[in-house]
């Protein structure tokens, strides 16, 4: 009998499968499909002050071992994932998620996450200081350790629960950004998020993105990310929510060797709807495979 059971950050988790922010919307399409409590927990859609609209269409395009979106931060405002999204989630959904926060200036960063912090089903706040489709926001606050710190030390002084800075991989050196939220009192890190890139379409001979370039993901990344994850793990000693092109149960095995606590699924679902499902299913077996008997004894074993 294996153990896949994790704890991050204070909260326990069955097992250390989480659904990405943005791939997995508020869990209610994918209840339709399976039981969506065999998860450890779920981030769900990015969500700002007000509502957002997103960026224009086409948002989409497709890569060899992956794909670009730039949806841009589309949500309905933090007002209706309280008073309407989280409810409707209580309800398919018993497990504490993770709130991801979103925003176009500090104070609104502050304003999201105080207000998803008074919310019982919200255990973890994720600040996303990192989405590269977000114009004036997002990777904009990431990518600098000074204003990535000073986000993170905001949000830090008007909540209570738990912290975890999402960071960018479009940075020279991983570490310093790292350190600087930690610093900061982060109590935890998500990474990566997407890389940033483009298509063009030979044909009209203009990109295919109407934002002309938007985030990179996929098992393509899987090694860029998992890279990031071992470097980090060594230089912070907080825990590691580790995603990235993640789409099988060997994959969530290397990450966690590599220093993640958990480990986040995002394209996967897009492709194939049950992809979380599955992995969460044949850990197990893997672990078999592996002579795994804890997880919680594989975190950061590649050191």
């Amino acid at each position: 009998m294996v153990d896949t059971r994790v704890t991050l950050a204070g909260l326990e988790l069955d097992n250390p499968i989480i659904p990405a922010s943005g791939t997995f919307g508020y869990g209610q399409e994918f209840a339709e499909l399976y039981d969506i409590n065999i998860l450890g927990s779920f981030s769900f859609k990015g969500t700002t002050a007000n509502p957002h609209f997103g960026n224009p269409t086409p948002r989409i395009a497709e890569c060899y071992e992956g794909l670009i979106n730039s949806v841009g931060l589309q949500n309905p405002g933090v007002e209706a994932v309280v008073n309407r999204e989280l409810p409707a989630l209580a309800k398919i959904f018993k497990k504490p998620v993770v709130a991801n926060v979103c925003g176009f200036s500090l104070e609104e960063y502050v304003t999201v996450a105080s207000r998803l912090d008074k919310c019982p089903q919200v255990g973890i706040l994720e600040i996303n200081i990192s989405c590269p489709n977000a114009k004036g926001g997002g990777m904009a606050f990431g990518t600098c350790p000074t204003t990535a710190a000073n986000i993170i030390k905001a949000v830090k002084d008007n909540t209570t629960k738990p912290v975890f800075a999402k960071l960018s991989p479009n940075v020279t050196d991983i570490k310093e950004i790292a350190v600087a939220v930690a610093e900061a009192g982060a109590d935890g890190i998500s990474l990566i998020n997407t890389l940033l890139g483009m298509r063009i379409n030979l044909k009209t001979r203009h990109p295919i993105i109407a934002n002309k370039m938007g985030g990179f993901s996929g098992p393509a990344v899987f090694p860029v990310a998992l890279r990031m994850v071992y470097q980090v793990y060594d230089a912070v000693k907080l825990p590691i929510m580790g995603l990235g092109g993640v789409s099988t149960a060997e994959d969530v095995i290397e990450m966690m060797m590599a220093g993640a606590t958990a480990v986040q699924v995002g394209s996967a679902n897009l492709i194939d709807p049950w992809a979380c499902k599955k992995i969460v299913e044949d850990l197990p077996r893997m672990m078999g495979k592996y002579h795994i008997s804890s997880l919680k004894d594989i975190i950061g074993e590649a050191h």
